[in-house]
């Protein structure tokens, strides 16, 4: 396996979307979303060829082909800030490195608050993110509405701005990754469903598919909603959980919507910013049970339109045009998992990000690159073992979940 550094171009060859699967491989790449390409481009700048990433559908299927696309350093834990903000740096390189398109547009993020208790909150985490190099800031709700003019400041007890986060387009970020790792020849397996894994002594040496079988000498669980499963099937316990998340969109808006911050009402999680000439509209639904259903329910639309007749009258009676639901992949304390299991020492990690994977997909690919290659990741990855719900570890629940 080599490391040395070596430049990744970014063709479109097809091996980015189709390919057969090898019957050896140094390391086998379990999901081929945003976390599973990014994963893929950072091992092969590295040096490390003889990759193959497997995917149960298309590139960006799952959950990385439905997110909000929401990019941000804004969190209340000081390790999502710094993930969060390598990232927001890697996705304003991403022209260059990997080199493609993502259309990102940085118009800020605007969280609404309307209660003294979240005002308190958050003041503290402005207060840790600008001593982390975000330029994140308490705004009254005039400042609010002048950021976003469909707000009424009615119930508004402060806003936060984060002027330097944004949103991009996750389809294009991981075809951009995978085109430039098929590039560098990491193969890409789609339409390939892992059914079991093979363990000799303390290692993973096989992995098992409907398409065949792969030897191999590392393997990575990227696989998202579906990595409990995939830790099943060599004993290692990854608590993620699966919940659906709905969105919709407006039609074309005429006239043209202003250009708005990623907008977010806290206490309610409604959110809505601009997508192509319309908008884009979301909530969480807390009565969602968990499961891999990811049909869309129009029924959702009507939690979203209580909040925003409030909120935004102007938006609850905007027409739509449809939309789609995803889903999350959730840990007990919204935190990720990032590691390699203490007793197969071969199996990494990078998973249950809580909504947050999209986002912080660039650092992660260092890191576990890093880990693979046995370097000094760029943060310290410990408390986001999985290990940590087992071994009684302090609880540091993020704050700020969407």
């Amino acid at each position: 396996m080599s490391s040395s550094p070596q430049p990744v171009s970014s063709p479109r060859p097809s091996g980015a979307s189709v390919g057969t699967l090898p019957s050896t491989a140094d390391v086998v790449i379990v999901g081929g979303g945003v976390m599973g390409a990014s994963i893929a481009f950072h091992l092969a700048e590295a040096g490390v060829r003889d990759i193959v990433v497997v995917e149960r559908g298309e590139l960006a299927c799952g959950s990385s082909g439905k997110p909000i696309g929401g990019v941000r350093a804004h969190f209340s834990d000081p390790l999502n800030i710094e993930l969060g903000r390598r990232s927001l740096r890697a996705f304003q390189d991403f022209p260059r490195r990997p080199g493609a398109d993502i259309r990102l547009d940085t118009v800020g993020y605007l969280f609404l608050l309307t209660d003294e208790r979240q005002a308190a909150a958050f003041t503290e985490s402005v207060r840790l993110q600008n001593s982390l190099g975000v330029p994140s800031r308490m705004i009254d709700a005039e400042e609010a509405r002048r950021l976003c003019p469909y707000l009424s400041t009615d119930g508004l007890v402060a806003a936060v701005h984060s002027p330097t986060d944004g949103h991009a387009r996750p389809g294009l970020v991981v075809h951009g990754y995978a085109d430039a790792a098929a590039g560098a020849g990491v193969r890409f397996s789609t339409h390939t469903r892992v059914t079991g894994m093979d363990i000799t002594g303390d290692r993973v040496s096989a992995v098992h598919t409907d398409r065949g079988t792969v030897a191999c000498s590392t393997v990575i669980c990227a696989a998202g909603a579906w990595s409990g499963q995939i830790g099943a099937m060599v004993g290692v316990d990854l608590p993620v959980r699966p919940v659906r998340r709905q969105l919709a969109f407006t039609e074309r808006l005429s006239p043209t919507a202003p250009r708005i911050p990623f907008t977010i009402d806290f206490t309610s999680s409604a959110y809505f910013h601009n997508s192509d000439d319309g908008l884009l509209l979301g909530l969480a639904d807390p009565r969602q049970a968990d499961g891999f259903d990811t049909t869309w329910t129009p029924e959702w639309l009507g939690l979203f339109q209580d909040v925003v007749r409030h909120r935004a009258p102007a938006i609850a009676a905007m027409p739509l045009t449809g939309g789609w639901a995803g889903l999350y992949e959730v840990t007990p304390d919204h935190n990720a998992l990032i590691g390699r299991d203490g007793t197969l020492s071969n199996f990494l990690y990078a998973t249950g990000f809580s909504g947050h994977g999209f986002l912080q997909a660039p650092a992660v690919g260092e890191i576990v690159r890093d880990l693979l290659l046995e370097r000094e990741p760029c943060v310290d990855i410990a408390p986001m073992s999985a290990d940590r719900f087992r071994a009684g570890a302090t609880p540091r629940p993020e704050a700020h979940v969407v």
